[in-house]
C-alpha cells in the first residue's frame, strides 16, 4: 500500500496530447470535481511540435519536476488489435534513442479497472514523423514495436533527455495510447472521428487511471 502524501509534496502531472479532439476527450473525462490537479497540454501534431511544446511547458514555474504522460490515439501494428484497445508503452523509441517508462504494470492494471472489457497491450511504442500505413507497419512490427504514433517518443525524450530535463530530476514518464486504427481496421486519416468513436470513448475514460499512476510515484529526488 502506498503511504498517504501531502498534496503539496506531489510532483505536478503534465498530460500531453497532439490533437484538439484528444484534448476534448481528456477534459471531458473523469470526475473533474475530485480529480487531482493536472495540466492537459495540446502539443500539435508531429515530433517537432511535441518537442517544442513540452519543452516550453516544463520550464514554467512549478513544472520543473513534473511527471509527464503522453497520450492520445495511435496506430496498432499487431494483427488482431482493434480500435479502442489500449497500449501502455514499456519504452518509447525514436532516432535519438529509447526512453524507459515508469510504473507500466500498475498503469496497465489501473486502465483495466477504468475501462473494463478493453484489451490493454504492453510493449514498445515507436515514433514516426508521418502517418504509417501498409507495408511500413509490418516493417515497424518487425522491430518489436506494438504501436506507432508521432508524438509520444518526442514527448518523453524531451522530458528526460532534452533541453527541459533537469540533471538528477528523476522525472517519471509514461505513454498510454488508444488504438484508432490497426492492420485490419485502417483509417484513411489518423485524425478522423469516423471509425474512431470507440477510441474517443475510451480516451474519455482513462483519466482516473492516469491519476492512480501519478499517486503511486515516488517523490522526485532533489
Amino acid at each position: 500500500m502506498t503511504a498517504a502524501r501531502s498534496p503539496r509534496a506531489d510532483p505536478a502531472l503534465l498530460i500531453a496530447c497532439a490533437l484538439r479532439i484528444e484534448r476534448l476527450a481528456l477534459r471531458g473525462g473523469g470526475d473533474r470535481g475530485s480529480a487531482p490537479p493536472h495540466t492537459v497540454l495540446r502539443t500539435g501534431m508531429g515530433p517537432r511540435a511535441a518537442d517544442a511544446a513540452v519543452g516550453r511547458a516544463l520550464t514554467t514555474p512549478g513544472m520543473e519536476r513534473a511527471a509527464v504522460l503522453a497520450t492520445g490515439f495511435c496506430a496498432g501494428l499487431v494483427p488482431g488489435m482493434n480500435p479502442g484497445d489500449l497500449v501502455v508503452a514499456e519504452e518509447t523509441r525514436d532516432p535519438r534513442g529509447t526512453v524507459a517508462c515508469d510504473g507500466t504494470a500498475l498503469l496497465a492494471e489501473a486502465l483495466a479497472r477504468a475501462v473494463p472489457g478493453r484489451t490493454v497491450h504492453l510493449g514498445a511504442l515507436t515514433g514516426s514523423d508521418h502517418v504509417v500505413r501498409g507495408q511500413e507497419r509490418a516493417h515497424l512490427r518487425a522491430t518489436g514495436a506494438v504501436a506507432v504514433d508521432m508524438e509520444s517518443a518526442a514527448t518523453l525524450w524531451t522530458a528526460v533527455g532534452g533541453p527541459a530535463a533537469e540533471p538528477g530530476a528523476n522525472r517519471p514518464v509514461a505513454a498510454v495510447r488508444v488504438i484508432v486504427d490497426a492492420p485490419e481496421h485502417e483509417l484513411v486519416r489518423i485524425g478522423t472521428v469516423r471509425g474512431g468513436i470507440s477510441a474517443f470513448r475510451v480516451l474519455r475514460a482513462v483519466l482516473p487511471a492516469f491519476h492512480d499512476w501519478h499517486r503511486s510515484l515516488p517523490l522526485p529526488r532533489r
